[in-house]
């Protein structure tokens, strides 16, 4: 969490993950023609917003795309704010903005309540470090019971074989999502197709991908979720819930304690 208060402190820092946020998924040109400084001092900067967790790249072709991770925020707010301030602090952080800055009704935040997170040429990425093994993390995301501890009390059920179909729920209470396991690579990588149903408004969004990467750093892992083959104007709700995801799959993996949610509250009582 060190990481992430040094690259927040510094003024161009943040203002590359402002760039990011109005436009994310851009290249390192495209941000240097936005940031009065030379495209070594901005590589430099994004390499401490990389290690910091707070952004994410990925290419395609010859390009190198950037993008804004959210997790590593969610979790600093899920670390100090509880259930209750929650609604004080957003309110007042809300009025202080509208105050000081009148251009805020042109802004969308970055908020599970409202379905919002970066999406850039359909596609959103976030990722998350966590202090734990390959095989316990690919467990923690095949496996029925333990999903549904982080993950909205979602059950996911599958073979886990390529080709074979999975179905996502909380039992009794609303169907979430089927699909086909495109790629099972256990336990590194996982890629599925995605069929939203809780609602008529994501199962007329189609179908889209989502991409579970595991990669091993030291005693840790870098899971990296990639949600994309999205629409255009995609409905937010599909990846909107991601961060609060992965923030209660690395607090469960690291602590063994379920994080409360909003998402996890509401199906708690019942949707």
């Amino acid at each position: 969490m060190d990481e992430v208060f040094k690259a927040l402190a510094d003024p161009t820092r943040r203002g590359l993950l402002d760039e990011l946020f109005r436009r994310d998924g851009q290249t390192l040109s495209a941000l240097e023609a936005r940031i009065e400084m030379s495209r070594f001092g901005v590589m430099k900067h994004l390499g401490v917003l990389e290690e910091a967790g707070l952004v994410t790249t990925r290419r395609r072709g010859r390009e190198k795309l950037h993008y804004l991770n959210t997790v590593p925020i969610r979790l600093i707010h899920d670390r100090w704010v509880s259930k209750y301030a929650e609604p004080w602090a957003a309110t007042l952080s809300a009025l202080k903005t509208h105050l000081e800055d009148h251009a805020v009704s042109t802004l969308t935040p970055v908020s599970w309540a409202n379905g919002t997170a970066p999406v850039a040429a359909g596609t959103a990425v976030f990722e998350v470090y966590i202090k734990t093994s390959p095989e316990r993390l690919w467990a923690a995301i095949t496996d029925p019971a333990e999903r549904a501890k982080y993950s909205f009390g979602v059950e996911i059920h599958s073979s886990w074989k390529e080709g074979d179909t999975y179905t996502s729920a909380v039992p009794g209470v609303v169907d979430i999502a089927t699909g086909e396991n495109v790629t099972v690579e256990p336990p590194r990588l996982l890629v599925q197709t995605f069929n939203a149903l809780w609602s008529e408004d994501v199962k007329a969004q189609g179908t889209t991908r989502v991409t579970w990467e595991i990669e091993p750093v030291g005693t840790s892992c870098r899971l990296t979720v990639v949600h994309d083959q999205l629409p255009p104007d995609a409905n937010a709700e599909l990846y909107g819930g991601w961060p609060m995801i992965l923030s209660g799959l690395k607090t469960l993996l690291e602590m063994g304690e379920l994080l409360d949610t909003p998402g996890s509250l509401r199906y708690a009582h019942g949707g």
